[in-house]
């Protein structure tokens, strides 16, 4: 199946009350166990590239041959969409031209205005290739591709004057981080979020952060209106601890257990099993 836009599977999400995770890649092992994941579970997926992992692994164009590769090679039959994560202007921009189906482009930690300007040249842009589009109002905390944000929460005035754009779902800060949280963390704004949802008309919400938010938080939210949950901090965290215990157990001075198709293994397959309780959790198993 080729890669396709957001847009619809989001909008089936919004109105199916689940939501589709959008898992960040960093490199083949992580794309792989994406696909392997979605597939298994029947759910459409979202791969997400940040502009740092993507210029990790080669550049925009190593990204897309990539994932449409592994497409072709892996028989994967959901829909697949790469998106872009918390792309600045001209990323955003070189992204639609080049093959990602989906783009973030964010201003966040711009002016409004500015904000709201490139938001509607990269909407026209994108749609006219039939990218969709997601953008943020009130910076997300933690750091993402040096943009740091302090979590605060996003104006519903602003949010309604982004969705006005014509975006395909938008990201706003409702407390969430990114990151691991910390242990004075107060939890998610459900009445921040109440108040987004009801002034941008049934708009798919993406909740950035989604590594460490308590499940029960996760199914309010989504109840509320996201549809579209961003997770990585917890496929590194899995992928690290897989990866060590593989060492510390010797077993890479076993044989060829140093070869890097061993090495890697064990954490990979713990980035399939975290995608797959993940969309557990998100509601999207068997909705490809």
């Amino acid at each position: 199946m080729a890669l396709v836009s957001a847009a619809d599977m989001l909008k089936q999400a919004r109105e199916g009350k689940y939501a589709v995770g959008a898992f960040n890649t960093n490199n083949l092992e992580w794309t792989k166990a994406i696909l392997k994941g979605a597939q298994e579970s029947n759910s459409p997926v979202m791969i997400q590239t940040s502009m740092g992992a993507a210029k990790y692994m080669g550049g925009y164009q190593m990204c897309v041959h990539m994932v449409e590769d592994l497409i072709e090679s892996m028989n994967i039959t959901v829909p697949v969409a790469l998106h872009l994560d918390h792309g600045e202007y001209e990323d955003a921009l070189k992204c639609i031209e080049i093959g990602y189906t989906s783009v973030m482009y964010d201003g966040s930690h711009h002016p409004f205005d500015k904000n709201i300007e490139e938001a509607k040249d990269v909407v026209a842009k994108a749609h006219a290739k039939g990218v969709s589009v997601e953008c943020e109002v009130g910076s997300i905390g933690g750091e993402e591709d040096g943009i740091i944000g302090s979590g605060e929460l996003a104006d519903p005035a602003e949010c309604k004057a982004m969705s006005d754009t014509g975006i395909d779902f938008l990201a706003a800060g409702i407390g969430n981080i990114h990151g691991s949280y910390p242990e004075n963390w107060t939890g998610l704004n459900f009445e921040r979020l109440g108040e987004i949802a009801d002034v941008t008309d049934g708009k798919p919400l993406v909740l950035h952060g989604g590594s460490g938010i308590p499940l029960e938080q996760v199914q309010k939210a989504i109840s509320l209106g996201v549809s579209k949950i961003n997770v990585n901090t917890e496929c590194q965290e899995v992928f690290a601890a897989a990866t060590r215990k593989y060492i510390e157990e010797g077993k890479d001075l076993e044989g060829k257990g140093f070869d890097p198709r061993k090495l890697l293994a064990p954490g990979t397959e713990a980035v399939v099993e975290l995608v797959k309780q993940r969309i557990e959790w998100f509601g999207s198993k068997d909705k490809a």
